[in-house]
This record gives C-alpha cells, structure tokens and sequence, in this order.
C-alpha cells in the first residue's frame, strides 16, 4: 500500500525537514521519500489546505470501559476516537471489571485489538482485584505485554507493597505509576478546599492530600532507586517535589491533565458538574506552575483525562454525580491555544519514552507513524463534534484553535 502526502509541513524538532514542507511517500509503512515534489500513480493522494505532520501523538492514561462498562465505551470506538483525534498509541489504565492482574485479561485486550490503527498498550494492576492487599503478578502481567503498574486512581496505602514492587520490577526495567491523593484526606471531598469550596459550603481536598502521597512516595522510589510515574499532578507544590526529585536523580517521570491546564475552582462556581473531576481542579496560581513546569520539562507529558462516564452517573446534583469528563477530541485545539505549535506537539509526543514505547522522528525511512492536522483551523466544539459513546465532555462551547486531519498509522489511513 502506497501513499502519497502532498505539500506538508513537518512539526518535528528532531528531524532534519522541522517546519519545511514536503512531498512524502510511504510505501508498505516506511517513509521512502521526502522531497519538494514527488508523482506516484499507484499511490493513494493525501492532500489538504495546510497540511501539517507529526509524529503520533500519546496519551498516557484513558479509559474506555470495556471490559465491564461497554455501555461508557467499547475498545473499538475508543480507539476509534483516539485515531480520530490525532492519537496513534494510548495507555489504557487498568479500571475495569475484571481487574486487569491477570496475563490472560492483558493479553486478550492487546490481541483483540492488535488491527487498530492506534496502538492499544495496557497499564496492568498493581495488586490483585485492585483491592490494595495483595501484589499482582507483575512479571507475568510484563510478558503479557504490560507497559506499567498501578491500582487506578487509587493511592496505595500499603507502603509494604509498594516498596516491594519498585524493588521486584526491577528485575525487567518496569515502572510504577502513582496516584498521589491520600484517602483519609480526599475522602468525600467535591472539588480544591479553597475560597470557592467555602463559598459554595461543600468539603474541599486540600493540596495536602496530594503532597503527602507523593512525598511518601517519592521516598519509597529513593530508598529503592526503581522507576515511578506520578499521574495527574494538580498543583504547584506538587511541581515542587517533582522537581526536587528529578533533581536528586530519581527515575521519575510525570503528566497533568489537560483541564488543570486550562481551568480552576473558580470554573465550579454554580455547582457546575461538568467541571467536578479527579485530582480536582486548583487555584490560578497552581495552574500556572502546571503550565510552567510542562514548559521547563518537570512535568514530561500530558494527558487527556479521558474518563467517558454513563449519562444517568454524570447528570446527577453536584454531590452525587461522579467525576470525570472525556477528552481526546478536545486536546490538540485546546493545547494548541495556550501553547506554541512547537510546544503543543513536543507535549503530545514526547512521553512515549518514559513507558519504553517506540519513538521515531520523521525522516527517510522511518516508520510511517503519523498525524495529521490543521494548526490555523478554528471552531467551537460542539455535541456533534464527538465520537466518544459517553458524551461527559467538560470542553464543550470551547474554542478550538486547530483540528486534526487523520491518523497514518502504517498501512492504515484514518480520516478525521
């Protein structure tokens, strides 16, 4: 299979051609020629008014549902979704039903979806059931094809089990993921304990819930010298200990979601929600220490926060409803309004080596893993914009600066 790329301009700064514009043809999945012009008639033609490339972008945690919530998103439409929306690996996290701590559960979703153009890797359990008590079977879970270890959006209390699993997956390179959010602290908590969770008289989750997690954490791995990445970090003293621990030489990595770097508390007002999610959404000033510790490379990546949520669970009363929105459509025109085109896309595909993942720059011969957009497309998002089965989207009404074009994945040409 042969296409044909015609005047794109190539976004990577790795690569010999950022930000010239190029003819490119690809052949049974490789880059076989980059020039000013190139014809081919047995090639398929792919071309659009300002077309931009990247490399494939990657999210480092979705959820889609199945198993056990195929009514919330089945992996076939996720992965749908996430093609659709310029992403050509994702990271799915392990909050399913089973739990994935089993080799067969790991294996089955990487083969049944080994024909998508996007690129499923799982995350495994880090503990039996995701139940705290018990470590999983990390070896097994790794040659089953496992990228990373954590019990999802839940903070291990066990610090026993924790230690001994960043000391085991040393044996073959493997990486605990953490989620810094201390229970007792967070527990029943609505959204940032501030000035607008005591103006709305509802129980907040204090910064401190986050940064205690994560201190114990952080000593955990400099005890044990393994690999961690802290998901989801939400505020600027959470920034703080990442920094100081990157600084000391700990092998750690760490993302933020895409609404903490667009919103805050204040966007809860009115018992908005949409807006209610996990971590929550902080101040001014954590949001802006999240945008700068992207920018300096203390934070490594991001994430879309996509969590598709059952209508009748969402459309609840504030206390009631339960938190999280979906996000991939929405990443590329939202990051690409805050940030530099240049940056947008270094955010979007530069976290694939912190999970061990393939990573290749645009150039002769490489492999056609590609995405395709537009940066000066603007609209509004609207319902009709989503592909996702759930439609809990935070985004919606937003202004999109950009809108991706396709996915090139190989042999695969997903058009958006």
């Amino acid at each position: 299979m042969k296409f044909l790329l015609k005047n794109a301009t190539l976004i990577d700064a790795k690569s010999p051609f950022h930000f010239k514009t190029k003819d490119f043809l690809i052949s049974d999945g490789k880059i076989v020629a980059l020039e000013d012009h190139i014809e081919d008639d047995n090639a398929k033609i792919i071309s659009y008014k300002n077309l931009h490339v990247s490399s494939s972008w990657f999210d480092p945690s979705v959820s889609f549902g199945e198993p056990g919530y195929e009514e919330r998103e089945t992996l076939e439409n996720g992965l749908y979704t996430a093609a659709q929306s310029g992403f050509g690996a994702v990271l799915l996290n392990p909050d399913t039903t089973p739990a994935l701590d089993s080799h067969a559960s790991v294996k089955h979703l990487i083969d049944k979806t080994n024909s998508s153009a996007t690129k499923l890797y799982v995350t495994g359990a880090l503990s039996k059931g995701n139940n705290g008590d018990q470590i999983a079977e990390l070896n097994d879970l790794y040659l089953a094809g496992a990228k990373a270890f954590g019990d999802y959006k839940k903070h291990q209390n066990n610090t026993h089990l924790l230690r001994i699993a960043l000391d085991y997956i040393q044996s073959f390179n493997g990486i605990i993921q953490s989620y810094p959010m201390e229970s007792a602290l967070s527990e029943k908590g609505l959204m940032h304990e501030g000035e607008h969770s005591i103006h709305m008289g509802v129980r907040g989750i204090p910064i401190i819930a986050e940064t205690i997690a994560l201190s114990r954490d952080l000593e955990l791995l400099a005890y044990t010298h393994g690999r961690m990445h802290i998901n989801f970090i939400s505020s600027s003293a959470g920034v703080a200990l990442v920094r100081k621990a990157k600084l000391e030489g700990l092998k750690v990595s760490a993302s933020v979601g895409l609404p903490h770097l667009l919103y805050t508390d204040e966007d809860l007002r009115g018992f908005n929600s949409p807006f209610r999610i996990e971590p929550p959404l902080r101040s001014k000033e954590d949001r802006q220490a999240l945008r700068e510790a992207l920018l300096d490379g203390t934070i490594d990546m991001v994430t879309s926060l996509h969590e598709p949520i059952n209508i009748e669970l969402k459309k609840l009363e504030f206390e009631y409803c339960v938190p999280g929105s979906i996000g991939l459509e929405a990443a590329f025109g939202l990051l690409n309004r805050i940030f530099t085109l240049e940056k947008t896309i270094s955010f979007l595909t530069r976290g694939k080596s912190a999970f061990d993942l393939p990573s290749h720059s645009i150039t002769l011969g490489s492999d056609a893993n590609l995405t395709l957009f537009d940066p000066s497309k603007q609209y509004k998002l609207v319902l009709e914009h989503l592909i996702s089965t759930s439609k809990n989207c935070m985004h919606l009404g937003q202004e999109m600066q950009g809108k991706v074009l396709g996915c090139l994945i190989e042999n695969q040409f997903v058009e958006s």
